[in-house]
């Protein structure tokens, strides 16, 4: 009878996601494995130990701490199932990392307390004195973008956060301008950096927001503009969201400097001409604007457009 010792390293398991002080450290896993071979039988004696995982969380203002620790198993097996067991136990840590995949929006939450108003009304020069508070917080998102792992709210409030925040960074790098359309390309320009990866304003914005099939964001999103919705005086954040979008989307329906609405007639905002396709999954611009309007509207009410006010929302 001969005896045979394997013994394998597992790797620290990389993280799912990162957290804002990348504070989180990946587990480590160790297999011992020993097998004795008779002519009749072959048995497994496997021991499979995982150290704990801690992994912070953070859901908009609160952070916590998951300790998970598997058991150790010992039983008698197939090697197929040993290894079939140290999978299982990779998983369970992964899926506790997933948890950790948002980042904490806390710093542009103050910078939007200090600096906007709650009608909308933004000091753009107060953003200049914070420029570093901001660069830090562009920082953050620059370091953390959304993967697979995070809850869609998440990655929603995410890059409507990071289209809000870079749309201020643009202006103030600009400043002083009448209007954000006196910079050149400001939306097609690829001045942010997430990860590596160059985007600009209208990327974010058509090829990630509006295909998230969320027709309110162009409620959430502001383009440093009269005529825009207002820029909202806190972050958007996964806690908080979806009565977030419900109040932004209703204070712009029914802003009267934004949009003249009655029964039989409606001039609206030129977002609902412009995006018009993307309120057809709620019945059409129309349809839309009665979940919200405080005036019933006529299915057959005649829609004109109002005119764009491009100056500087301040």
């Amino acid at each position: 009878m001969k005896n045979l010792i394997l013994a394998i390293a597992f790797l620290p398991l990389l993280s799912c996601g990162k957290t804002k002080d990348n504070a989180a450290e990946a587990p480590t896993a160790t297999e011992t494995y020993t097998a004795a071979d008779t002519t009749t039988a072959s048995t497994t004696s496997s021991t499979i130990d995982t150290a704990s995982a801690n992994t912070t969380v953070v859901d908009g203002t609160a952070t916590t701490t998951i300790n998970e620790k598997a058991a150790a198993i010992t039983e008698k097996t197939t090697p197929e199932a040993v290894v079939a067991a140290v999978a299982k136990t990779k998983t369970m840590v992964a899926e506790s990392k997933m948890e950790a995949a948002a980042i904490n929006h806390a710093n542009w939450n103050s910078l939007l307390q200090k600096n906007v108003s709650k009608n909308g009304t933004v000091n753009y020069k107060g953003f200049q004195k914070d420029s570093k508070a901001l660069s830090a917080y562009l920082s953050e998102l620059a370091a953390a973008v959304p993967t697979k792992s995070w809850s869609r709210i998440a990655t929603l409030a995410y890059w409507i956060n990071a289209y809000n925040a870079y749309t201020v960074k643009l202006i103030i790098d600009n400043y002083p301008t009448k209007s954000i359309k006196d910079i050149n390309d400001p939306w097609g320009k690829k001045f942010i950096t997430l990860e590596g990866k160059k985007y600009s304003l209208e990327g974010i914005e058509n090829e990630i927001l509006r295909k998230m099939d969320e027709p309110r964001i162009h409620f959430a999103i502001n383009c440093a503009s009269v005529s825009c919705p207002n820029l909202l005086n806190e972050a958007y954040t996964e806690s908080k969201l979806e009565q977030q979008l419900k109040t932004a989307t209703k204070s712009f329906i029914n802003d009267k400097s934004k949009n003249t609405i009655t029964a039989s007639k409606i001039e609206v905002s030129k977002i609902f001409d412009w995006f018009a396709g993307d309120f057809k999954s709620k019945g059409g611009v129309i349809d839309f604007l009665n979940q919200s309007s405080s005036t019933k509207i006529s299915g057959n009410a005649q829609v004109t457009f109002k005119e764009y006010n491009w100056n500087l929302n301040e």
